[in-house]
């Protein structure tokens, strides 16, 4: 046994409809690698959950696996949005959504992040609790400053894959976009006094930031 596998089986199971989405995605979709999974999934129902937080935002839903673990810890009016780029994925998303009770709080938006973020910007609302950051690289930085001024004070932001499989420290990636995006927005939170924050090494790495002012 692998002490992964030992974590995974000291840590509370997937229900049924996260079970499908696991064996699913890694049957019919690329790069199932993706996916949360259950450890890093009950830590995001865990972390909503104790957030209770009524507005989430989530930018990169894949297969919805990890959108359904946050909308867990919505009050009964919350409500979650998440924005997905890649229009292939819609249909299954749809369907794995509607396995769960949970698809009634959940506003699936198929569309580039930045231009999303841009248009919600302009059209101000109730600010979001928490924003689960796990799209493209790349553009790490830019999201940060696009969902900063949309997130309460009090607020959290969780970014996924900040470790980048330990490629975050290695040289051999230094001409790589995606490394270079995640060390630029990694030391973009480091200097940014406005926010608390830490790194977990949870799988490929979670940051757990809270906007402070």
């Amino acid at each position: 046994m692998t002490l992964n596998e030992y974590i995974e089986q000291m840590s509370s199971p997937e229900n049924e409809a996260l079970a499908f989405i696991t064996r699913d995605t890694n049957t019919h979709v690329l790069n199932p690698h993706m996916l949360s999974g259950q450890v890093q999934g009950r830590v995001l129902s865990m972390l909503s959950r104790m957030i209770r937080p009524k507005r989430i935002l989530e930018l990169g839903t894949f297969t919805g696996y990890s959108a359904l673990c946050l909308a867990e810890g919505l009050g009964e009016d919350g409500r979650l949005i998440t924005i997905e780029h890649n229009d292939e994925l819609e249909e299954t998303i749809r369907r794995n959504l509607s396995l769960s009770p949970l698809n009634e709080k959940i506003e699936l938006v198929i569309g580039d992040a930045t231009e999303e973020l841009s248009a919600m910007s302009r059209q101000p609302s109730e600010e979001f609790d928490l924003v689960f950051i796990d799209a493209d690289k790349r553009q790490y930085s830019a999201y940060l400053d696009l969902v900063y001024p949309l997130v309460k004070v009090g607020g959290w932001i969780l970014a996924d894959n900040v470790l980048w499989d330990g490629h975050i420290i290695d040289p051999a990636y230094d001409r790589d976009k995606q490394t270079l995006g995640l060390r630029a927005f990694n030391e973009k939170v480091r200097k940014d006094e406005r926010l608390d924050k830490v790194i977990l090494p949870l799988r490929d790495g979670l940051t757990l930031i809270q906007k402070v002012r």
